[in-house]
């Protein structure tokens, strides 16, 4: 026999479970200290540079 089902309930707790999943991809982005960022911005230049320094000089620009 199934199990009887509150559909009321049901989408609530996947509601919650939803907002909560959003909540700790938040905390992730958004909750790290001065210096992890900055450390993260100077590795995102230091690729992006190493990468310009990559291109070949007859390619177009995009």
């Amino acid at each position: 026999m199934a199990e009887i089902v509150n559909l009321s309930r049901a989408r609530k707790a996947r509601a919650r479970a939803e907002a909560e999943a959003q909540a700790a991809a938040n905390r992730a982005r958004h909750g790290r200290s001065k210096g992890q960022k900055q450390s993260d911005r100077a590795e995102e230049d230091r690729r992006r540079r190493l990468l310009d320094g990559a291109k070949r000089a007859d390619e177009p620009e995009r």
